[in-house]
């Protein structure tokens, strides 16, 4: 299975839509720039694993579900 930017970006950004919670939000409850997630969700920017911590605990879930929805929709769309 080979990392992909975009499928990161749109797990989170499908998981924050299901939440109904904003950027502004989600990255205030992660502490991180808004801009820094906006790139993450577009695909633009690789996120580090701690950066993708502070999103999973932000989104109320454990780094590892996370991940392991990036997975599903790498495999998915891959």
């Amino acid at each position: 299975m080979q990392f992909d930017n975009s499928a990161v970006g749109r797990t989170i950004r499908r998981l924050r839509n299901k939440k109904g919670i904003s950027q502004d939000v989600l990255s205030g409850f992660a502490g991180i720039a808004r801009t820094h997630l906006t790139m993450i969700e577009n695909g633009d920017k690789q996120a580090n694993f701690e950066t993708l911590w502070k999103i999973a605990n932000a989104l109320d879930m454990r780094p590892s579900e996370l991940v392991a929805l990036i997975e599903a929709e790498i495999e998915k769309n891959g």
